[in-house]
Formats: C-alpha cells, structure tokens, sequence
C-alpha cells in the first residue's frame, strides 16, 4: 500500500520556532508604532461572501480569489447550464458562495459599514492577518501571507496621508537600523487621471494605468506595447510616456511635481492631484524623516482599483514592495454607506521577513525561548529542582526541566540543539549546600549560585 509524501501548497510555508520568533519581531514592531499613532485592533474572519470581494479592486483581483466550494453536495445545486457549457465564471456563483480574502482593506469596509453605529469616527484601525490570492508564486510572492494594515477611514484630511508616510519611516528605521536603504514612491491618481484626460483617452483610464503599473517590470517600450494593444496609436502612447516620464531633471520632488503642473494644469483632477501631493510632500519637509526616502514617482499606479487619491509602494533593491496603500473615496459604498473617504498602508510582513534575512538585520532573541534548562538525574533530584523552576518562571525567566533521567549526554545536547545559555546540575552534594551547579553553555565556564543569585545573574 503506497503513503502520501506530505507535501505543502504551492505558495505556502510552515514556521520553525526560531522563524515565528523573528516574525513576532516583525509584528510587535508595527504593532508598537500603530499604537503610537493611535491606531486600535481589530479581526476580520478569514472567509468573506464571495459578493463582498467581487467587483471591489477590478479585474485584475477578481482573477486573485480563492473560491471556497459550498459543503456538502455541491454539484446538486450547480447552474446546469454553465456546467454543460464549462462556463467557469457562472458555475462558480453556483456551487461557491464564500472566498478567501485577498486583502484586508475590503473586509473592513464591511466591518465600518456593519459596525457604524458603534465606531467613533475618524476611525484609526489595524489589522494584522493573513491573506491570501492565487497568484504565481516565486521570490517574495506567496499565495498565504501575512498584512500589517492601518487604515484612517471618515476624515478626507491629507495629514493622514503624511501620518501614514511617518509611520513607514518610524517602522523601517527601527527594522533596518539604518543599514538598508528604501524608497518610499508617492503619486496620485487623480495625477494620472490628468494625464490620461490631456491626452484625451479618459475612456480608457482603467485599462492605461493597469498598463503603466507594469513600467517597473517591463519598462517604456513594454508599456507602449501594452498601450498599442489597447488601440491607443503610437503618438498618442509617446504623449503619454512624456508625461509619465519628463526628462528635465529638477532637483527637489516639488520641483518634480510642479514641473508636471505645467504640463496637465489644464485638467482639473491633475490640478486636484498635484495640489494633494504638495500638500503631503510641503508638510513631509517641514517635519522631516529619519532614514526613508520619498519621492514623486509618476509611473506608480498600483493595480487595485479602488484608490481614488493618494498612493504610496515601499521598496527595497532587487525585491518587490514590502509596504503600499493609498487613499479610497468610496470603499464603504459598495456595501450602502455613501461618500465615506479613507487612506491606508500595508506592510508585507512576509517579505519584510526575507529582506530583514537577506541582509542579517535580525537582532538576537536572547529571552524569547529556553533561557535555562534543569538536568534531571532522577526522581529525588527532579522533586528538588521542581520548586527551584517554578521560581524562575515566577521572575519570568524562561526555563524547563528534562522531563525524564536520561543519561547526562543526551540532556546536554538538548541544551545544545535549543541554544539554552544555562544549564543547571543538581545532585546530592547541590542539594545539601543549597549551592546550585550552573554552566554557561555560551563560554563553558561553571559557577556555583544559590538560586536568589542565579536569578540576579539572569537579569543583568
């Protein structure tokens, strides 16, 4: 008889113990930061209706969805007729009505308006879950993974945009220990809505910046290519190019954004854009940043449909975005709450975890497993070392027993194999003097402490 192999998902992972360690490193430090800025937790489910995530970020996410069939016999309730004609899209509204979400930013906007009663508004929330899309997975991009969201929902005020913007400084600073560079890229897509309107191809908006969000990957000629394709004719593509890429050189990002003013002022979401991002970038010198690097990136668009304002992508050399977001209008409005206007950012804490590897920017967890381990030496010794564990851990110091008398090799490799800094030996002559034997497994020195002084030694 033949036995499955156990295998993961394609896109998934499990977490040794040392790895959940540096990923609640991770966790504790942005949750540290949004408390700082006023933030509150909350939880989603991880399922939602699949007519809650449909439509919500466009096409490009809808193709993202996990679908999650119906219980039971599924196929008993399943459109016929779509089944006979292998129409995927109207078999699926049949025999699967839940999803997984792909992100966290549309379960709280079924959250806000499920919950408007009770929330005091401007409301400041995060959330910290994972999520999951079906995309291809490859270098820093899995199918599950965690987000760090904050999102500031009912307050159309551009001082969130800049309080987002320093909370992205405060976390990276504190990550990377000013060891790695990163480029914080602003735009806004009213920006790009100018560009496209002076152009005059504002029916095709949608379809232009899913092309120009691309330009990272595939560069000017790819895009043009893609604009082509669209039936966009080539002079019109180079317009579009000019503007997204102007050549003169300016030397400051308002320079940069001023210089674009000249060449769109002509529309009126390009001159709303422009002065939205004055604004944000106006306020950003005034109070200065610690180690990011912002600048005004016109190219950036960001796939999800829903941002109507401001967007924001955090980058690393040589990897994808580790943080992004942006502001949207009308989320909330899918859902029967009209004309409520938020702003928020996500950090990709799975790929924060790759580059914080990459680069030997984890800081070492020294009280964040086994600090000490008790040798047993039989039952005599073990009923002695009992009370002197319970002490330690009532002074929240991380310690255990062998649980069983095995010979003294095999404890110590124990030791060894967890990377436990101390290791206690109580025998008879220990038990008499109330002196107890402990190794430094780190040096290999040994010392003789009673346990008040062991409990010192540790907290130094």
């Amino acid at each position: 008889m033949s036995s499955n192999r156990p295998s993961l998902p394609k896109g998934t992972r499990d977490f040794s113990p040392i790895e959940m360690v540096r990923r609640n490193y991770i966790f504790d430090t942005i949750k540290k930061v949004y408390k700082k800025y006023g933030f509150q937790q909350i939880e989603t489910p991880a399922m939602e209706n699949l007519s809650t995530l449909v439509g919500t970020g466009g096409d490009e996410s809808d193709k993202l969805i996990f679908k999650i069939l119906n219980s039971g016999d599924y196929l008993a309730k399943a459109d016929e007729k779509a089944l006979q004609e292998k129409n995927a899209n109207g078999l699926t509204k049949s025999i699967a009505e839940k999803a997984l979400h792909y992100d966290l930013t549309v379960p709280f906007a079924r959250y806000v308006v499920q919950n408007q009663n009770e929330i005091t508004f401007p409301f400041r929330r995060f959330q910290i879950q994972p999520v999951w899309r079906a995309d291809r997975p490859q270098r820093g991009r899995y199918r599950e993974f965690y987000q760090c969201d904050a999102d500031i929902i009912g307050s159309d005020s551009l001082l969130n945009e800049v309080d987002l913007i320093k909370i992205i400084d405060d976390v990276f600073t504190e990550l990377f220990q000013g060891k790695l560079n990163y480029t914080v890229s602003v735009n806004n897509r009213k920006i790009l809505q100018g560009i496209v309107e002076s152009v005059g191809l504002q029916d095709k908006l949608e379809a232009i910046v899913v092309a120009i969000d691309k330009f990272d990957k595939i560069g000017n000629k790819g895009v043009i290519d893609e604009l082509v394709r669209l039936g966009i004719n080539l002079n019109d593509c180079h317009e579009l190019m000019r503007l997204i890429l102007p050549k003169p050189v300016r030397e400051t990002e308002l320079e940069k954004i001023q210089y674009l003013n000249q060449q769109i002022k002509n529309t009126i979401n390009g001159q709303k854009g422009i002065e939205e991002l004055e604004f944000v970038f106006e306020k950003l010198q005034q109070l200065g940043l610690k180690t990011a690097r912002v600048i005004f990136d016109p190219t950036l668009a960001r796939g999800l449909g829903y941002y109507t304002g401001t967007i924001i992508e955090v980058k690393v050399d040589n990897f994808p975005s580790i943080c992004g977001g942006g502001r949207y209008d009308d989320l909330t409005g899918k859902f029967g709450l009209k004309d409520v206007s938020g702003v928020g950012i996500s950090f990709g804490a799975d790929r924060i975890y790759d580059v914080l590897l990459d680069n030997n920017l984890y800081p070492e967890f020294e009280g964040d497993s086994t600090q000490v381990l008790f040798v047993n030496f039989g039952e005599k010794e073990q009923d002695y070392c009992l009370s002197l564990l319970f002490q330690l851990r009532d002074e929240d110091i991380n310690a255990e027993i062998y649980p069983e008398a095995a010979k003294l090799k095999k404890q110590m490799t124990f030791a060894n194999n967890k990377n436990i800094n101390y290791v206690v030996l109580v025998g008879s002559d220990e038990m008499n003097s109330g002196k107890l034997t402990v190794k430094n497994m780190k040096i290999g020195e040994q010392h003789a402490f009673t346990i008040e002084e062991l409990i010192q030694e540790l907290k130094k």
